[in-house]
């Protein structure tokens, strides 16, 4: 998969987490889904730099 294609995956996984936690939990799960939000955030930033860095190689 393409990485944007993946970071869109994890984007739209975190609005709708959050979206889940407001609506239908009524927001009593906030700490557990900050965690969760924050852990993925930080794999999609990894997988970025990653992959970011791989092209970068590759151009020159």
């Amino acid at each position: 998969m393409r990485t944007y294609s993946i970071l869109f995956i994890v984007i739209a996984l975190m609005h709708t987490m959050t979206l889940v936690n407001v609506t239908i939990i009524k927001g009593e799960w906030n700490g557990i889904v900050l965690f969760i939000s924050n852990i993925l955030f930080l794999i999609a930033a990894v997988y970025f730099g990653t992959e970011y860095r791989a092209n970068k190689k590759r151009k020159r």
